[in-house]
């Protein structure tokens, strides 16, 4: 399985993606695809995004400012948890006499 598909590709994935509505998401900066000599180049996370993308201004019929704040959100959410990933395993490394005096601590918060 690829990596990187070309926007044919993802038209053809993305089922309800027309050329005209990827260039929208992108121009609207809600799609951040890398520039390439062929033109774009999507990831899985570009197509996964496209498909929220369709399933907001279609199934919710959501506006273009009501899209981004869901995206913001969304992308907030995946920020912390990649950040409590981060954590796990920090602590997850730590001696136990280490792990028992921190979960100590949280108890008090």
């Amino acid at each position: 399985m690829t990596d990187r598909y070309s926007e044919d590709e993802v038209i053809t994935i993305v089922t309800r993606l027309t050329r005209t509505r990827l260039v929208g998401f992108i121009d609207g900066n809600f799609v951040r695809p890398e520039r390439a000599e062929g033109g774009y180049v999507f990831r899985r996370i570009d197509i996964a995004r496209l498909e929220l993308l369709c399933d907001l201004s279609d199934d919710m019929d959501l506006d273009e400012g009501s899209i981004d704040l869901v995206l913001s959100l969304v992308d907030q959410l995946h920020a912390a948890r990649q950040q409590i990933a981060v954590l796990s395993r920090a602590f997850d490394s730590l001696p136990a006499a280490e792990r028992d005096r921190v979960i100590a601590l949280l108890k008090d918060i």
